[in-house]
């Protein structure tokens, strides 16, 4: 038998590592994350859906005035999701509703939007595309425009192997591309594989994080997919009643979808209407500030205290699920051609 050399053995673990970076194609489950929600079999990943998917996503054909489009909103490098305003911004500088969204690990997602509209990734893009604060634009029409162009042709025959652009193709191809779009290779991710270890700081913030936000935010996704009434104040401006207005079962009132903390540090603002602008304004308002009321969490009922030096120990682990190479990598970046 051959003896294993140093740098062989780096290479064998680097190769047997708990995260890989494969290429676009394929889908990777990084060791020890649960099962995806999404059904891959019925409709697996490929390399050509995905880069149309990639196109269109960065496209502003898909509003009626090609002036917005997904990416207006869902910028990679702030984790898939926009920094610089609350509210969302739509065509004709309208304001929307609500703050949009991180983009991330889709894949474990049983529902989508802040409320639940939607229940299958392969159908959310309607919803942007639809509103009229957003897009403003009808899915018939986004066909016929790319029916139209010159460049969309070869892209969905090569895709679909089929020469009709049709709606379902469209919506088929974004969501293969948000598909992709995983991060599991932040501080936190390297700790749990034993490469890296937190400090000191770090590992005490760890230990908070689990006693007082780990319910809801679960790991390794760092939310648990459900929908939680998080004890904020209703906004007199909005009247945003969350879950409810999906279902109209006044046990939903105030409830919104328990968002990912992967990348929190660069996804400000927070909350669904965008209302703090730093992560210690939102541990501010757990300690100081919930609203309590009928549908407020079980987990929030009894209160959640933090002292300055703990806040700052829970802010030093959070900042641990910053992925740089998420947010820098080439395969979410606008496309070349």
């Amino acid at each position: 038998m051959k003896k294993i050399t140093v740098i062989g053995l780096i290479l064998l673990l680097v190769a047997t590592q708990g995260f890989r970076r494969k290429p676009a194609g394929s889908f990777n489950v990084p060791d020890g994350w649960p099962k995806p929600a999404y059904n891959f079999r019925k409709s697996p990943l490929s390399d050509k859906k995905i880069q149309l998917g990639r196109l269109l996503f960065y496209d502003p054909v898909l509003s009626r005035d090609s002036t917005i489009s997904c990416a207006s909103c869902h910028s990679p490098s702030s984790a898939f999701t926009h920094v610089d305003h609350n509210l969302s911004h739509g065509i004709d500088g309208k304001m929307g509703t609500r703050n949009s969204p991180a983009l991330m690990n889709l894949a474990w997602s049983k529902s989508f939007m802040w409320d639940g509209a939607v229940a299958h990734l392969d159908e959310q893009a309607v919803k942007p595309i639809s509103n009229p604060l957003e897009m403003d634009e009808s899915l018939d029409n986004v066909v016929r425009k790319l029916r139209a162009s010159n460049k969309y042709a070869s892209f969905f025959r090569d895709a679909f192997e089929d020469t009709a652009i049709t709606g379902e193709y469209v919506l088929r191809s974004l969501s293969q591309f948000m598909l992709t779009i995983v991060s599991a290779n932040a501080k936190y991710d390297k700790v749990q594989r034993g490469e890296e270890q937190f400090t000191e700081n770090e590992a005490a913030g760890y230990t908070l994080f689990q006693k007082d936000c780990g319910s809801c935010h679960k790991e390794p996704l760092f939310t648990n997919g459900g929908f939680e009434n998080n004890g904020l104040a209703l906004d007199d401006a909005l009247r945003d009643v969350g879950q409810m207005k999906i279902t109209g079962k006044s046990r939903d009132s105030l409830k919104f979808k328990v968002p990912t903390l992967r990348n929190v540090q660069y996804s400000a603002p927070y909350m669904h209407d965008g209302r703090f602008k730093s992560l210690s304004q939102v541990l501010n308002n757990y300690v100081m500030g919930v609203c309590h009321g009928p549908t407020l969490s079980p987990k929030l009922q009894k209160g959640i205290y933090l002292t300055a030096v703990e806040k700052n120990q829970l802010m030093a682990f959070l900042y641990t699920l910053s992925d740089k190479q998420f947010l820098s990598d080439p395969r979410y970046s606008y496309p070349s051609k």
